[in-house]
């Protein structure tokens, strides 16, 4: 498996925490890159955003057309094998190795929020919950949790353990927001403490999620 190409942006020397950052479908690493300065408080500790591309696939709801995914949609109607889930479980994987190139670099994992938008919050769900060791977070912005029964099925005592912030917009025409309502209703009753934000916004991102999201990071940071 090739380490997927990153972008990375720090907010200062040796940064002491790290946020990994999942795009959406048919955009790239640099899509959330702007958030950074609108997201960083004063007072919070150095941190290492890393925005990863994901791989260049089919994806069939969009007439086979390539661009980068980080799975391939197989219909767009709301049942359960709308994900391939060859490409979730690879994606999955890609993650794990990009967390555990963070520890390398000497961030231990209690320190790294795992977040995404879109399909990215998608994989950042799957991947949280199958976690055997922790993080400070997962953040799902504008998602849902894919291949629900199996991820379910697979999650662990950590994956359970981990806080995690979820919003959406009650207009999202892309995603609608009952996904996010099922997701969240079914990570809680399986035991997850879920922060639930909704915002009158299409599936994009606005200054009041924004600030909530600034909330919920400075209590992982103790800032």
């Amino acid at each position: 498996m090739t380490q997927l190409d990153t972008i990375e942006r720090t907010t200062g020397e040796a940064p002491r925490f790290s946020i990994l950052w999942l795009h959406g479908l048919g955009a790239d690493g640099n899509d959330f890159a702007p958030i950074v300065p609108e997201l960083v408080r004063p007072g919070w500790p150095a941190l290492r955003f890393v925005f990863p591309h994901a791989p260049m696939r089919a994806v069939t709801v969009n007439g086979g057309m390539r661009m980068r995914a980080w799975y391939d949609l197989l219909s767009i109607d709301l049942g359960e094998r709308r994900e391939d889930e060859t490409g979730v479980r690879e994606s999955i994987a890609q993650v794990e190795a990009l967390i555990d190139a963070e520890v390398a670099r000497g961030i231990a994992p209690e320190r790294i929020v795992l977040a995404g938008f879109s399909q990215g919050a998608a994989i950042a769900l799957a991947a949280g919950l199958r976690r055997t060791a922790p993080l400070a977070g997962v953040v799902a912005l504008s998602g849902y949790l894919p291949l629900p029964q199996a991820s379910l099925a697979e999650a662990t005592p950590v994956g359970l353990s981990l806080p995690v912030f979820m919003a959406h917009g009650s207009q999202d025409p892309v995603v609608p927001e009952v996904l996010g309502t099922r997701s969240r209703d079914a990570l809680v009753q399986a035991g997850m403490q879920v922060d639930w934000h909704s915002y009158p916004m299409p599936h994009s991102v606005c200054a009041e999620e924004v600030r909530d999201l600034g909330d919920w990071l400075s209590a992982r940071f103790g800032a």
